[in-house]
């Protein structure tokens, strides 16, 4: 029998990891994790543990950029691992998903941009990024959700939580992303501890800095997303004793207005039309 979520005594399971075609069943142990069986079709896990901030170990570790309003892919990947790292030392991307997302209106899908200043922002790390505050972008992205959710089932409970996280000031870029990521980890319950990149002792790139980054948090699994595989080198993350899996994450259909579905689009979207953001998440992963 497993134990109840926020169990502190320590357990064993077997589970089978699904993932990147490994399919022998394997025991661990742990304390203060809950157990959550969903098994999806091509999914990088059959299941995943729901983590407590109290786990100290970080033997599966997922890193991805700083992102607004990120898909729900963004999440899943953060709720399959024991440490998610906040890669804020890489260089801004122009037309990224870094300062930008999408909506649905009854036009279609419509980008949200948080607007940076442009000279020399495209040398500098993400940490260094500053937002251009010339314009009042978070009034026009708080009258865009207004106009484009008013309909849906919570639009006034949530709508001021929205008002209040935006009027919370941060100039830089990778600093607003951080403090959003805690709201949006919150309303889905996910307790996966977070690291800053720029908090390690790592200075190197592309593949070697995400094995770097393994290396310093002790990890034996990286949890890549699918893009990985066009330039991580596995053989090296091998000789390190590090198994490398990629996410496998397909965007679900949920009740959305303005008609047509339209897959891919930020967490606000789906945040704005779900009931119980927490419980229906879980049943999304």
């Amino acid at each position: 029998m497993r134990p109840a979520c926020g169990s502190t005594s320590a357990w064993a399971s077997w589970r089978r990891d699904a993932c990147a075609g490994t399919s022998t069943a394997r025991m661990e142990s742990s304390t203060s994790r809950c157990w959550r069986s969903s098994p999806r079709t091509g999914d990088a896990c059959a299941g995943h543990f729901w983590r407590s901030s109290s786990m100290s170990d970080a033997r599966r570790v997922a890193i991805h950029q700083p992102a607004y309003l990120p898909w729900l892919g963004y999440f899943d990947r953060i709720a399959r691992v024991d440490r998610f790292v906040f890669l804020d030392t890489v260089q801004f991307e122009k037309n990224s998903f870094i300062n930008r997302n999408r909506i649905k209106t009854p036009q279609g899908a419509q980008w949200l941009t948080v607007p940076v200043l442009g000279r020399g922002h495209l040398a500098s790390t993400l940490r260094e990024t500053r937002i251009d505050e010339s314009r009042d972008w978070r009034r026009d992205h708080l009258k865009a959700v207004a106009m484009n959710y008013r309909r849906a089932p919570r639009f006034a409970e949530r709508y001021a939580q929205l008002e209040q996280l935006y009027a919370e000031r941060q100039d830089n870029l990778a600093e607003l992303c951080w403090r959003q990521l805690g709201f949006w980890l919150d309303e889905l319950g996910i307790e996966t501890p977070l690291v800053r990149a720029s908090e390690l002792d790592v200075d190197s790139r592309k593949s070697q800095l995400v094995l770097d980054i393994c290396l310093a948090l002790g990890a034996d699994s990286y949890l890549s997303g699918a893009l990985g595989r066009d330039y991580l080198d596995e053989a090296a993350f091998a000789e390190r004793g590090i198994d490398v899996h990629y996410q496998a994450f397909t965007p679900p259909t949920y009740p959305q207005l303005w008609g047509a579905f339209v897959p891919g689009l930020g967490v606000l979207d789906w945040w704005m039309n779900s009931g119980d953001s927490r419980s229906e998440f879980r049943e999304l992963t």
